[in-house]
């Protein structure tokens, strides 16, 4: 099983959840769905004209974030939901790719950081400019929904 907090399913005996939902949640939901299918069909599209894939993508943005560009492998494994072993695969594919590298912890001998490469670093930058306007095209469906929803859920 993966690594990493996972977001709680519906407790199927709340009451709440026997309740009609108002057909505008619907409409909300779709909405949300359809901005997310649009931006992911972009990104994926964006990412591997770009000669990565999505993981290594959303690898480079997690080590781009981390304090000082560095992340313990065992962290990164945690911010992407993988196990260990599979971090260690996608920081090889990253490093012979020329996008990352490995650095020794000065603090603890037996732990890895994983940092960017100038190249990484660039790629990392420009794929997160593209991914922004990508974003912002489809951002007023996406605040319609979103506004639809906290409206719904102030009702409710």
């Amino acid at each position: 099983m993966p690594s990493g907090k996972r977001l709680k399913r519906p407790n199927k005996h709340d009451p709440s959840t026997d309740e009609v939902l108002d057909p505008g949640v619907y409409e909300g939901l779709a909405g949300m769905r359809l901005v997310m299918r649009r931006f992911l069909s972009f990104s994926e599209a964006a990412v591997s004209e770009a000669g990565v894939t999505s993981q290594q993508y959303q690898a480079l943005l997690v080590i781009k974030v981390a304090p000082g560009s560095q992340i313990m492998l065992r962290d990164l494994a945690d911010q992407m939901l993988i196990q260990h072993h599979g971090a260690v695969q996608l920081v090889d594919r990253l490093a012979t790719a020329g996008l990352a590298l490995r650095i020794p912890s000065s603090e603890d001998k037996r732990s890895v950081l994983v940092g960017l490469t100038p190249q990484g670093d660039a790629l990392v930058e420009r794929l997160a400019r593209t991914h922004l306007r990508g974003m912002l095209a489809n951002e007023r469906l996406l605040i319609e929904s979103l506004k639809r929803l906290r409206h719904l859920a102030k009702l409710g």
